[in-house]
């Protein structure tokens, strides 16, 4: 099906560079703001920073204050020293979406995490490509314990809280919707999406009735239904159509794959570090993001399971195989999108124009 979505303009409007979750924890003014971790001891096993003050890249800002779980890789690489490693003084900054895409466009913002809801973005205007693959799940939706609705087909004529209209969430449910059956065009009044800025309004609202389902972020959609105040009605990191698929891919400047592919493929390996790192290490992860402040979660139990549900993959799975993988991934949500009217391009198309493979070993 070939939809035209009568929001799309407002959509394309609304979408915005921020990465998993920022509109969920809301820890940004906490967010650790110590030195790089090139000048600090190694923080946690594994940890190799180098202590020499020369950084053959020198200083960059990298988006990575937003409080989201799922940003472990940002967090890891930063704290154990891969950054560094490669060459890098890493600056964690938190940016809305005018300051990531004036530094991605000059190039003075190197690289960002992102998910699907970039690619419209993409076709508006912003000069970046999808250059890896970060992580799978993180986005939940919840309704009340005793709520009726018990599938997707229950939910014509409901209401969806989403953080922002365009956002991942928001996509999520749309693409969840279509897939069955049911409109997600606004105009077409069989479900309406209400914004919310924050996450915990979200949920006070899905409390009070003003809102049917909660579609949340991590890690507040796996705390509350720990805590026994929501049932969980759909998980990205499960569902058949978004499962063993990244919801979270890695978006480097145009301009600097043009003018330095060297760092580009530098940046990756230290990301690459950190998730094999992740995957081989959960437990001391989560002691790291939870002790300096990156998300705001007190149960670690619950993190560990949470970061191992997201699928950071080992160092086996960094074969000859993982571009592929990648660019499959784009394919598949590429299309997915289109068909829902998110997207005006033909798929094959916008599909090769928006992935670059990088060469990881260059230097």
């Amino acid at each position: 099906m070939k939809k035209k979505m009568n929001i799309l303009a407002a959509v394309l409007a609304a979408l915005t560079f921020a990465s998993c979750a920022v509109s969920e924890a809301e820890t940004s003014d906490n967010t650790n703001n110590s030195e790089p971790a090139a000048q600090a001891s190694d923080t946690a096993e594994g940890g190799t920073a180098e202590q020499s003050n020369d950084f053959k890249y020198g200083k960059i800002d990298i988006p990575g204050k937003d409080g989201a779980l799922c940003g472990a890789p940002i967090y890891i690489a930063y704290e154990n020293g891969y950054f560094a490693e490669q060459g890098f003084d890493v600056n964690l900054i938190s940016a809305d979406f005018e300051t990531r895409k004036i530094g991605l466009n000059n190039g003075s913002i190197p690289i960002v995490n992102g998910d699907f809801q970039f690619f419209p973005s993409i076709e508006n205007g912003i000069d970046v490509k999808v250059v890896d693959g970060l992580h799978e799940g993180c986005i939940k939706f919840a309704v009340k314990p005793d709520s009726d609705i018990k599938t997707v087909d229950d939910l014509k004529g409901r209401k969806i809280g989403v953080d922002e209209i365009g956002g991942t969430p928001h996509q999520v449910a749309s693409l969840w919707l279509e897939n069955a059956g049911i409109s997600a065009d606004p105009s077409k009044g069989e479900v309406t999406f209400l914004p919310f800025s924050d996450g915990n309004l979200e949920f006070a609202a899905l409390e009070s009735g003003e809102i049917d389902v909660a579609a949340m972020w991590d890690p507040l959609g796996s705390i509350h239904e720990k805590a026994g105040d929501v049932r969980i009605l759909f998980d990205l990191g499960t569902d058949p159509y978004f499962a063993d698929h990244f919801c979270c891919f890695l978006y480097a400047s145009t301009k600097v794959l043009n003018e330095d592919p060297e760092k580009v493929a530098a940046l990756l390996r230290a990301y690459r570090k950190a998730q094999e790192w992740l995957y081989e290490n959960p437990e001391q992860a989560v002691d790291i993001i939870v002790n300096k402040n990156y998300a705001s979660i007190e149960d670690k139990e619950l993190a560990v399971q949470l970061i191992k549900s997201y699928g950071f993959p080992s160092a086996a799975e960094h074969d000859e195989n993982w571009d592929k993988h990648v660019e499959d991934d784009v394919k598949y949500f590429v299309n997915g999108l289109s068909q829902i009217g998110y997207l005006e391009t033909p798929p094959e198309e916008f599909a090769q124009k928006i992935y670059q493979k990088v060469d990881v070993n260059a230097k």
